[in-house]
């Protein structure tokens, strides 16, 4: 079993094959197995902490809703976000997912006070009468683009989204488009998986 993390840069699919003009896993300057593939995925637009692995009891392990495993996002939102929006995504919101409305399960979410990212390539689309802020948000479901619609919900759209950890395997001094091999033994305990 093989066991990769990867710092997702923006632009690239969670997948091996190109689409509709997009870049994906493969041209990244990495030549992974040819039985590994993503744990989930993360959005062309967003960045971060990837998974790609052939083993399934860890990837079933991970996806499965039931395991309820924390997944922490760094966003950038348009406008100063405040107390109340925060409160509001700790609370859950109302989204739409698959054409229902669904509420989120309670979240941590908290004003970002560290160091803020390098700009990213190309850059967060930028309007000078609209100021711009971070936040963490970490949250133990995985619908699709929810973060984005959760900050929507609250009234500050995400311009940018970078996942920062499942668990405790977190993305730390991994560069954009770099990929690191991990043992066994520390992605499951560091992803909270009884082998």
């Amino acid at each position: 079993m093989r066991y990769f993390v990867l710092h997702k840069p923006f632009g690239i699919l969670s997948q091996f094959t190109p689409e509709g003009g997009h870049q994906s896993l493969a041209d990244l300057d990495f030549t992974f197995p040819k039985d590994v593939y993503p744990v989930g995925r993360l959005d062309q637009d967003s960045e971060g902490l990837l998974i790609l692995t052939n083993d399934n009891y860890l990837k079933n392990n991970l996806l499965d809703p039931k395991s309820e495993k924390l997944k922490t996002y760094l966003v950038q939102v348009e406008g100063e976000i405040n107390d109340e929006a925060l409160r509001g995504l700790e609370e859950g919101v109302s989204v739409k997912h698959k054409g229902k409305v669904y509420h989120t399960r309670p979240a941590e979410a908290s004003h970002f006070s560290g160091i803020i990212p390098e700009e990213r390539d190309p850059p967060v689309r930028f309007r000078k009468s609209v100021p711009t802020s971070w936040l963490t948000l970490t949250i133990i479901e995985g619908k699709n683009r929810q973060v984005r619609k959760m900050t929507a919900a609250v009234g500050f759209p995400t311009l940018r989204l970078i996942r920062l950890g499942i668990q405790n395997l977190k993305l730390n001094e991994l560069a954009i488009g770099e990929v690191q091999e991990v043992l066994k033994t520390d992605i499951y305990q560091q992803c909270g998986i009884k082998p």
